[in-house]
């Protein structure tokens, strides 16, 4: 990954409302002062795997990031991805989130 970023934990776990949920890897990035959630998909891109990430770094940011933190980072890497359907996910959604193909450039 680079210098500054610290392993926090694969498959972390977040418990939301009760039910448990695992983050695929989840990082630390010392000169960002932020976690990094990364979720990973063996197929190609769909628009709800950002609700997903989105709901990850919502709870991240209520229940695990410290005070002086900033805001979550969210990576989702996928084996492929349509551009257009990427910007379409991404247009409205307010966190910092990445998504990355095989072959394709990464947006937002």
């Amino acid at each position: 990954m680079g210098r500054d970023f610290c392993f926090v934990g694969s498959e972390y776990p977040v418990q939301v409302g009760g039910r448990d949920f695992a983050i695929d890897l989840l990082f630390f990035h010392r000169g960002l002062s932020a976690l990094v959630a990364i979720e990973l998909k063996a197929g190609r891109f769909d628009p709800e795997h950002i609700g997903k990430l989105s709901f990850y770094l919502e709870a991240l940011d209520r229940d695990v990031k410290k005070p002086h933190e900033r805001p979550s980072i969210g990576l989702l890497l996928c084996a492929s991805k349509d551009a257009e359907v990427v910007e379409y996910a991404l247009s409205r959604t307010l966190s910092p989130a990445l998504v990355a193909g095989r072959r394709a450039r990464v947006l937002r």
